[in-house]
């Protein structure tokens, strides 16, 4: 039987945020068996990058990154997020690490071909290495992922959390029983948006075709069952949607096969 290990991926809105990333990280601390924590931080690195003169520009809800971005977000993720994290772990007795793709060469990417949109210094993950990764959480050390990558090239890569957070969950799914937890404002994916209660409990593929031509599920949350339906495919154990406040999800959304 393979040791259980919980991948938790959350966003920029509550780890730049006090009080929030307090929360968040009293609760992950009681969550049993081996961790991995992976983070957003895109609040921040739009806030520095106006204090810089350095135009921000989204498509699609997708930072578009120009040399002068990529050293915004490599500084803000790499850094100032990601150690505000491990200190913040450290200090409720969690020994952790801050890592990005680069680090220990854990992920590598390709710069993402430009088809209608040019997104720049924008990775997409093509290798995850799980062996060093489940030897270092074997240690009893957390890692905590900052959202960049790099090309094997010398080039540091933009890449999206919630793709991180699922080509890791793959990757050790090799040597773990791996639950995958996506954590954002809502208590899980609802099926009516103005209505925080209306939680769907479970989507399994047959039931989310339906919830897409529905129009009940779109817009951001597409990409995030995208990833969560890829992830259960290749042997992750369950995928979690649910909020920040409630990361060991009494209330959520199950990803089933």
């Amino acid at each position: 039987m393979k040791d259980k290990l919980t991948i938790v991926k959350v966003g920029g809105k509550v780890v730049e945020d006090a009080d929030s990333l307090s929360k968040l990280l009293h609760d992950f601390s009681k969550i049993q068996g081996y961790k991995v924590l992976v983070h957003g931080g895109g609040r921040s690195a739009t806030k520095l990058a106006t204090q810089l003169g350095i135009e921000t520009q989204m498509v699609n809800g997708r930072r578009v990154t120009d040399a002068d971005m990529l050293r915004v977000v490599t500084m803000v993720y790499g850094g100032l997020v990601n150690k505000n994290v491990v200190a913040q772990l450290q200090s409720i007795g969690l020994n952790a690490i801050g890592l990005t793709g680069a680090d220990m060469d854990v992920i590598r990417s390709v710069k993402r071909p430009f088809k209608n949109v040019d997104y720049g210094f924008v990775g997409d993950v093509k290798s995850v290495n799980g062996k060093i990764l489940s030897e270092l959480i074997r240690q009893g050390i957390i890692p905590v992922m900052a959202p960049l990558t790099h090309d094997g090239h010398g080039n540091m890569l933009n890449t999206n959390a919630d793709t991180i957070a699922a080509e890791v969950a793959k990757a050790l799914a090799e040597y773990f029983d791996v639950t995958l937890t996506y954590c954002f404002e809502k208590k899980g994916v609802l099926r009516d948006e103005h209505d925080d209660d209306s939680v769907i409990p479970v989507i399994t593929p047959d039931n989310y075709d339906k919830l897409k031509t529905e129009g009940v599920i779109s817009g951001g949350m597409l990409p995030k069952l995208e990833n969560a339906f890829s992830a259960i495919r290749v042997g992750v154990g369950s995928v979690v949607i649910t909020s920040f406040q409630d990361i060991c999800g009494s209330h959520a959304t199950i990803i089933r096969k």
